[in-house]
């Protein structure tokens, strides 16, 4: 099931949901809303091989923001860590964010128990736009589990901000990988 604002608020001042620089006025009714980081970053190799680690542009957006434009995928990260050993959590854009075109959640939206950390975000546009650090672009959700808890002690255990595709260090550890010819 998933959490109220009210549960949310009272699991975090229990300590068992953390968000960092925790506001009360950004509960919604089953949400947290978070805000974008000022750390955003972009692949610059032409094609990027997933068995190799992917080089990464890196930018700080400042106060006068940036404009993120069409076909380029961009990594941003929440401001806050969030997390909870208790529950899941699911990420999701704010509506006021998607309706201007933007997307930030392509394909990982999910948090495993144990999982707290800023969150990277997978973010494109439909044309072009001005973001800025601080802007609160997405809301966070979390549910109930059924079950023993296993906490998340995945590749991005320990992240602090915005982090690229971790998905070349798997590739080592996969014996298929290893055999199936790759370069």
């Amino acid at each position: 099931m998933i959490l109220t604002g009210s549960d949310i608020d009272r699991e975090v001042l229990a300590g068992r949901i953390h968000i960092d620089d925790y506001d009360r006025e950004r509960l919604e009714p089953n949400s947290y809303g978070f805000r974008l980081a000022a750390d955003l970053l972009w692949y610059e190799d032409e094609i990027v091989d997933c068995f190799e680690a992917p080089v990464a542009h890196r930018e700080a957006i400042g106060t006068e923001g940036v404009v993120l434009l069409p076909d380029r995928l961009y990594l941003g990260a929440t401001m806050e860590a969030m997390g909870s050993s208790h529950y899941a959590a699911t990420l999701y854009a704010s509506r006021s964010v998607s309706t201007l075109g933007i997307w930030i959640q392509y394909s990982a939206p999910l948090g495993h128990s144990g999982a707290v950390f800023p969150w990277t975000l997978e973010i494109k546009v439909a044309a072009p736009v001005r973001v800025y650090p601080g802007m609160i672009v997405g809301k966070l959700a979390f549910w109930s589990m059924q079950g023993e808890a296993v906490n998340y002690a995945g590749k991005y255990t320990g992240s602090r901000t915005t982090v690229v595709s971790r998905l070349s260090t798997e590739r080592a550890t996969r014996p298929e990988l290893q055999t199936a010819g790759a370069p």
